[in-house]
């Protein structure tokens, strides 16, 4: 009793400590300039001078501590060049994927990226140690601190540590410097150029648990949940040294619910050695997309009695099962995956998205009806997954390439590591269409290789395979846990039936392709209907392929390609097209028409929806083809008050009328159960005012808290004008500033960043964004909008600490 008190007094003291790691932020006050590629003397003098034949010797060029960087250019991290560079036109089919921007073997002039971040370091008594970690980069990215070369990661998305514990100074100005050359692409889409994830300074005690190295899982019984600790603690002392691991857990409201013992560990020098430990809860609290409850698990480790080290993860309690008859489960309860495909970019910003801007995404395809998200087809964010860990969204996490080789190997490993403490991952990809090796034994091998890997570093979870194959076993399909479909709906049911008990998913489905209000094809402008009837050879309509999955229990669901859009991919045309045009939203998250289809059958919300808008002066007296997407049992439409028809609506699909246009209101009349609902589009007035609505009305003062917000061109009744494209100028007031800006026009050539002082937009069909980040002064912000012949639009905006 005497120990349980003691060590019960020994947490309290923890709780109330300074955590015994410091992590700190390097994201701010960097300095950049392009290298190049081809000619060394303008990179730099990289290439010339030897800078590996002697360490930390690198004198005449940029790694050189002594070098003069005052006039490079001053910005902060996250940070994706590629975003400032023009589109240029080009027939090379990689260069059109990645949206027609001038990075890339062909451009070596702007594909070479050089940073240095001048620092200084407080020496922390106990904390000996100094990390260097870099979240994400892109690409093939060499370190330097202080002249000495620190490492290169070869991965644009797989972030990577270092220890600099030779190489720092303390008390005194540390030189940072990195060359980023993405003259090599990773993929086939827009990936950005730079160091466009967060960057990192960790202190901690030679004794310590590393990044990644804590592991916590469960098993349920009921209520009841055993918890699995497993804990590695590496020792870099000179000396063989002693300690204890002990673990306790919190609930969210912090209250500390369980603990386990200390545990007695000797590690020699550089020696790693793992603990396992369990802790038994009662009445768990499981861990559910409509109830994302996290718990806090705090690892520590004591030397001589005294805390050397502490970190607190974050975890939830839940159980997946995958099964080749019934389909997916999620704590034992049958769950239809609605998932969506996303590459990471977004509009104004490109890959250097803000975290808040993680959150404002998952949030819109919670409101979409979407429970899963694929990061398609690469590491994913911290911040992204914890986005989805706190909002209740399931993720299925993939590996950039289905290789084995030691550089891919490591890769996967630092993946599963970083990954796989939260609950929000339900399952692994180990890769994506790899059409020379997929159907042979190579890709077998590879794949039997990444399964080994995954069930050693994390047996708490499967894996899949993105395949763009039907029904076709041999190569990866053969020892793949479960069967990731890639288009080739009409095949699932003939691979089912030969394969009855390997489960299977639609990895990725759908690829429909539209233009948020647009209603006719335009190959001049690159655009396409704004309803559910184009789709490229591979792929399919929204319709053909849900109303196969939504009905038949062995499909467990399925992810479509793709939530928002995307820069690169233009389908189907290309220039002057240089964003996707996939997306159930476009880049800046508006919603197209295919939304209120997938809305209409992924939630048990209200929805009626009628498209197109009703502005069409040049069509009076002309039939025009109306969308009505709704999970009405039954619909009535009226022109005018005048009845149109009513018809019964079909499970899985969507209604139509042809309506002779005449200007006015056209109104939908639907009843669920029962229940009325209703909705109208209106012939509206010409441009009058701009709205602004903000995503939320407060920022934090830090200097990183980002707000969204949108606006929409409206006539004198506030009625959104569907076809206004004026051109909007934005005038911030405060320290905050503006860091980007976007329309959705996915063959839109303007600036998504602007001169300071002369930020502007057009609207695209009614509507644009302009993203805001916080500065770091308690004070009141307004944004100003205005067009010309406009009304104007002021919001006050709250910078609070």
């Amino acid at each position: 009793m005497k120990k349980i008190a003691l060590l019960f007094t020994t947490i309290s003291l923890v709780c109330l400590s300074a955590k015994a790691q410091i992590k700190t932020n390097l994201d701010a006050d960097w300095r950049f300039h392009l290298g190049h590629a081809a000619n060394p003397e303008k990179d730099f003098n990289y290439g010339i001078a030897t800078i590996f034949s002697k360490s930390g010797g690198a004198a005449k060029t940029a790694i050189d501590p002594k070098f003069i960087d005052t006039t490079w250019t001053k910005l902060n991290i996250p940070h994706d060049w590629a975003v400032d560079l023009p589109f240029v036109y080009s027939p090379n089919f990689d260069v059109e994927s990645h949206g027609y921007k001038p990075i890339g073997g062909l451009y070596p002039e702007t594909s070479i990226g050089w940073y240095r971040k001048h620092f200084t370091v407080t020496p922390k008594p106990g904390l000996d140690r100094y990390e260097l970690q870099f979240d994400g980069i892109f690409r093939n990215a060499s370190i330097w601190l202080n002249g000495f070369y620190v490492g290169t990661n070869q991965s644009g998305y797989v972030g990577v540590s270092y220890d600099v514990t030779d190489y720092i100074l303390t008390d005194k100005e540390n030189i940072l410097v990195v060359r980023v050359d993405a003259t090599q692409y990773e993929g086939w889409f827009y990936e950005g150029a730079g160091i466009y994830r967060h960057v990192w300074l960790n202190q901690f005690n030679n004794l310590h648990v590393a990044d990644g190295d804590f592991f916590v899982h469960s098993t349920l019984n009921g209520k009841k949940a055993t918890v699995t600790l497993e804990t590695t603690v590496t020792n870099k002392n000179f000396n063989t040294t002693n300690c204890t691991v002990f673990t306790f857990i919190k609930s969210r409201e912090g209250k500390i619910i369980g603990t386990t013992s200390e545990q007695k560990l000797s590690l020699t020098t550089n020696q790693q050695g793992t603990i396992k430990q369990k802790i038994t809860l009662s009445n768990a609290i499981l861990w559910d997309i409509d109830n994302p409850y996290l718990y806090r698990a705090v690892t520590v480790v004591k030397q001589n009695g005294k805390i050397v080290d502490q970190q607190e993860t974050k975890f939830g309690l839940r159980t997946v099962a995958f099964d080749g008859q019934k389909g997916f489960f999620l704590n034992g309860k049958s769950l239809k995956i609605k998932g969506t495909n996303n590459h990471q970019d977004h509009a104004g910003v490109g890959s250097a998205l803000p975290d808040d801007l993680q959150y404002y995404r998952i949030k819109l395809l919670k409101e979409l009806g979407s429970n899963a998200y694929r990061a398609s087809h690469n590491a994913p964010t911290r911040e992204l997954l914890e986005a989805c860990d706190s909002l209740g969204m399931l993720v299925l996490d993939e590996q950039r390439l289905l290789n084995s080789s030691p550089e891919y190997l490591d890769q996967f490993t630092r993946l599963i590591k970083r990954d796989r403490n939260h609950p929000s991952v339900f399952l692994w990809s180990i890769g994506n269409e790899e059409g020379w090796i997929q159907k042979n034994d190579f890709g077998k091998k590879i794949a039997l290789t990444l399964l080994a890997k995954q069930r050693e570093l994390d047996p708490s979870r499967t894996s899949t395979y993105a395949a763009d194959m039907g029904n076709e076993f041999p190569g990866v399909n053969e020892v793949i846990p479960v069967r990731g479909f890639n288009y080739r709906q009409f095949e699932v049911a003939d691979y089912h039936k030969d394969h009855p008990n390997q489960p299977l998913l639609g990895t990725e489905m759908g690829s429909t392709v539209t233009t948020r209000g647009i209603y006719e094809k335009d190959p001049i402008r690159a655009y396409v209907p704004d309803q559910d009837i184009t789709a490229p050879w591979w792929a399919s309509k929204a319709e053909e392929w849900w109303s196969l999955a939504a009905v038949n229990d062995y499909w467990m669901g399925g992810f479509v390609w793709t939530g928002l859009d995307y820069r690169g991919e233009p389908t189907p045309y290309k220039w002057p097209n240089i964003n996707s045009h996939f997306g159930i939203m476009d880049v800046c998250g508006f919603p197209k028409n295919i939304y209120y289809y997938y809305k209409s059958w992924w939630t048990n919300e209200d929805i009626i929806h009628i498209s197109p808008h009703w502005n069409w002066a040049d069509k009076v007296g002309q039939p025009i083809e109306v969308w009505v997407n709704t999970n009405a049992d039954d619909v009535e439409l009226f022109l005018n008050g005048k009845s149109l028809g009513k018809k019964v609506m079909p499970r899985n699909s969507h209604l139509k009328w042809s309506v002779p246009y005449e200007p006015g209101k056209l109104e939908a009349i639907g009843f669920k159960k029962g229940k009325k609902i209703t909705t109208s589009v209106e012939t509206t007035g010409a441009p009058y005012r701009v709205i602004a609505t903000p995503n939320r009305s407060t920022l934090k003062a830090n200097g990183t808290d980002a707000v969204i917000v949108n606006l929409s061109i409206v006539d004198e009744k506030g009625r959104e004008v569907p076809v206004a494209d004026n051109r909007i100028q934005f005038q911030l007031t405060g320290d905050a500033k503006i860091i980007g800006v976007g329309n959705g026009d996915p063959s839109s050539h303007e600036p998504d960043h602007c001169p300071e002082g002369a930020w502007q937009r057009s609207a695209f069909n009614g509507k644009c964004q302009v993203i805001l980040q916080a500065g770091k002064t308690k004070e009141t912000l307004t944004l100003k909008a205005t067009a010309n012949g406009l009304a104007s639009e002021t919001i006050t905006l709250i910078q609070t600490n």
